[in-house]
């Protein structure tokens, strides 16, 4: 066969052919149209908030689809085509630059994501997201609503978790330090409060926990634990102060369980999937040894050592 121009235009035009078959047509007459379980229609509002998402390029850094290798990363839930049927255009994206969006309603409440979007090294010190103060406070509320949406009827489940715990929060902060801690320590098991640090205090144990203090807690808490750090101005209730905690029940047990897990409907979220067990004792202990002044590390009931300790 030689290569003559009629066979030129005709070789590309059944390669072009073929392409539009297989990666369109195909595709288009066997979508799937079927809602998901957790699918619901977006709000006015979400809509809106979608749409700053689109132009300020969010997608460019966050993925909106877990996918099955992504679950020993914590992912909740992989995604499902029924997802995504009324996204036009899909925003699964391919960069992870930030992390995985698809689940993030619910995950913190309105007030974080506030702060977080006027300058991400409020909420994350070592957050490498550029600042958004200059959407104004009216568009950052609309693009919450939007991303407190993503996970669809999950999220809702997610947010009225998030604003029946914030009432309880601001009704304990309210009633003054000496109820808000008993409203905070309550909410620990029993187990947890009487469970002291494990590991004893040592100079290697305090810079670890006062570097882990800087790159995740700072932004709140402040830079001397009493809660003024650059997002207080923001939240509500603001951060603890720990300060207020000294001569009040405060086990390594309870500073760990809240580290971890975290106080719905609060600003302070939970660091499980952040942090790593010594690592939160570390911190922990940090907070203990230099805000608090009462430390219970190493104290009984002790078990085994472990096998590398001072």
């Amino acid at each position: 066969m030689k290569m003559t121009p009629r066979a030129v235009v005709i070789g590309s035009l059944t390669i072009l052919a073929a392409v539009v078959f297989v990666t369109i047509w195909v595709p288009w007459v066997t979508r799937q149209t079927t809602p998901s379980e957790i699918y619901r229609e977006r709000t006015e509002l979400e809509a809106a908030g979608r749409r700053l998402y689109i132009a300020n390029g969010c997608v460019y850094c966050h993925t909106q689809s877990i996918r099955t290798i992504d679950w020993g990363m914590g992912a909740e839930r992989i995604a499902r085509v029924g997802d995504y049927i009324a996204d036009r255009p899909i925003l699964l994206g391919s960069s992870r630059t930030g992390p995985d969006l698809s689940q993030e309603g619910g995950e913190h409440p309105d007030d974080w994501h506030l702060a977080h979007f006027i300058n991400p090294r409020y909420t994350r010190p070592n957050s490498i997201m550029p600042p958004f103060a200059f959407l104004g406070t009216e568009k950052i509320d609309t693009l919450t609503a939007y991303i407190q949406g993503l996970g669809m009827q999950q999220a809702d489940r997610r947010m009225a978790r998030q604003r029946r715990w914030k009432n309880e929060a601001v009704r304990a902060y309210e009633a003054g330090p000496e109820a808000n801690v008993a409203w905070l320590n309550q909410h620990v098991p029993q187990g947890w409060r009487d469970l002291p640090n494990p590991y004893p205090t040592s100079p290697a144990g305090l810079a670890r926990g006062r570097k882990l203090y800087q790159d995740f807690c700072l932004g709140c808490h402040g830079p001397v634990g009493d809660g003024v750090g650059p997002v207080q101005p923001w939240i509500y209730p603001p951060p603890l102060n720990f300060t207020v905690l000294k001569g009040r029940e405060t086990s390594g047990g309870i500073l760990y369980y809240q580290i971890m897990n975290g106080i719905t409907g609060t600003a302070m979220p939970y660091f499980k999937k952040d942090l790593e067990s010594e690592k939160i004792w570390d911190v922990g202990n940090y907070v203990a040894e230099y805000f608090i002044d009462q430390s219970d590390a190493n104290t009984e009931p002790r078990g085994i050592d472990a096998a590398y300790e001072p």
